[in-house]
């Protein structure tokens, strides 16, 4: 085995202090906040502790009366309390103890609607279970658990898209099935999330969408609990800026840690950034994604910095991944100190992912007039449709460490738009297979080695400025 799976700190890598770092990364992250002294009990509010009938509305009773009271602590005695819809209030301090279970109810109706964005695009959809919407200086922690039953939301999911595949409705299965994320900071500022521990996420477990200076730390996200639930992702950043992920556990079915930007049309009239983003000192285990930038690119994604990251078992290292109607700008993305063991594939990247899911095509037999307003704006075409070609760039790798790969790297820009200026640096990947290259340049490599065990090298086209000699290939050297 590569390494021990425990939450690594950036003092057990000595190389972290070789490294050099952007200057932007002390400017991250929410800063301490000072609450009222006062506690607010939700059992004083007549919530029941017993998980035996719905309690949001005692729950949000506490939440309210803290904040008309100047803020202050609200907390629960030892109990399991199943819940709907709450929304956190501004300087609210919510305390989740050991000892107390929190319950996602299992019936949508629990979630109101609201506005926001799912999946890249703005939309009516169910509030998360956990809600901090247009606040600020909020904290969210406790050694309780969050569980949110998502399983009855799993099935729902897949029914709805063995109805709608067929249909070639595959592209909007996911905005249809509505199921609710577990928590939700939108428009908000200086907030944290912290030693939290949730499992079984109905879809996205925390996102984070049009924030500043957030700091998620400590959570431990378990959706792999009686299943393995479509679209779980672990923690969601997206269109935001200035965020901290640290010292995180994640073992989900999609994405571990993804940056999001915005889809196609909607997303590029809407134009806001992911920037300025640190995630340091985190494991992934389950997943497709250690560190994922996509498939949402069109506001633009950039200045990131990943650091002493551990993965096990996840499907990809580093992932970009977009589409031709999807635009936007990758850059200035930089991944370091990486241990990885029994994976898919350490770097993939691709600018037509899941044509499926990523291309609207509304089937004949359908009225546009009469279709909902989501189905609507997915069809809306971008134009001119240059404006729908993504471009990735700029992205610096540096001390991996990666065993039982099945397949080392899998880049495919476009003639239209290469993947421009890679640069490798003590890089070190043991994999079934190569893998490939395509249209893209200007690669640097600076102590990178393949140990491949099919003997296959890199295939390697349309890709000026890509060579990976002979001498790297420590199977083929030793043939």
């Amino acid at each position: 085995m590569l390494f021990s799976c425990k939450k690594p700190k950036a003092s057990e890598n000595s190389s972290e202090s070789k490294t050099s770092t952007p200057e932007w990364i002390s400017e991250v992250g929410a800063e301490e906040i000072e609450f009222n002294k006062k506690v607010f009990y939700v059992n004083d509010y007549d919530a029941i502790a017993d998980g035996s009938a719905l309690t949001t509305t005692a729950i949000q009773k506490a939440i309210d009366a803290a904040a008309v009271n100047g803020g202050g602590t609200v907390t629960f005695k030892p109990g399991t309390y199943l819940s709907g819809s709450i929304f956190i209030k501004e300087n609210v301090h919510f305390n989740i103890p050991e000892g107390v279970k929190i319950l996602g109810s299992e019936s949508i109706e629990d979630y109101p609607e609201i506005d926001t964005r799912v999946a890249g695009i703005e939309m009516k959809w169910p509030a998360a279970l956990i809600n901090v919407l247009d606040q600020k200086n909020v904290t969210i922690d406790g050694e309780g658990l969050v569980d949110g039953q998502g399983k009855v939301y799993w099935d729902y999911y897949w029914n709805l898209r063995e109805e709608y595949e067929p249909k070639g409705l595959r592209w909007i299965v996911d905005y249809d099935a509505k199921r609710p994320r577990t928590f939700l900071l939108q428009n908000t500022e200086n907030v944290f999330l912290k030693d939290l521990n949730i499992q079984r996420a109905g879809f996205w477990t925390v996102q984070v969408l049009y924030s500043n200076h957030i700091t998620v730390d400590g959570l431990t996200i378990r959706n792999n609990i009686g299943g393995h639930g479509p679209s779980t992702d672990g923690i969601d950043i997206d269109s935001s800026k200035y965020i901290l992920v640290q010292n995180c556990d994640i073992d989900c079915n999609d994405d571990n840690f993804c940056l999001k930007a915005g889809r196609d049309w909607d997303g590029l009239r809407v134009d806001r950034p992911t920037e300025y983003v640190v995630i340091r000192d985190c494991i992934a285990l389950a997943g497709s994604g250690l560190t994922t930038i996509g498939s949402e690119t069109s506001g633009d994604i950039r200045h990131v910095f990943v650091s002493n990251i551990q993965g096990k078992g996840t499907k990809t290292g580093l992932k970009i991944k977009s589409a031709t109607n999807r635009g936007g700008t990758v850059e200035d993305i930089h991944m370091q100190n990486i241990k990885m063991d029994s994976v898919g594939t350490f770097m993939e990247v691709s600018m037509n992912w899941n044509p499926s899911y990523s291309y609207s095509k509304l089937p004949e037999g359908y009225d546009y007039d009469s279709i909902p307003k989501r189905w609507k704006t997915l069809l809306e075409e971008v134009t001119p449709p240059e404006k729908g070609i993504p471009t990735f760039k700029n992205i610096s790798i540096s001390n991996i460490e990666v065993q039982g790969a099945k397949r080392a790297i899998y880049v495919n820009g476009m003639e239209t738009s290469t993947v421009n200026t890679i640069q490798l640096t003590d890089v070190h990947i043991a994999a079934q297979e190569a893998g490939q290259i395509t249209y893209s340049k200007d690669w640097t490599l600076k102590n990178v080695s393949l140990d491949i065990n099919d003997g296959s090298t890199l295939t390697i086209e349309n890709a000026p400025g890509v060579e990976f000699p002979k001498s790297m290939y420590i199977a083929n050297d030793e043939d």
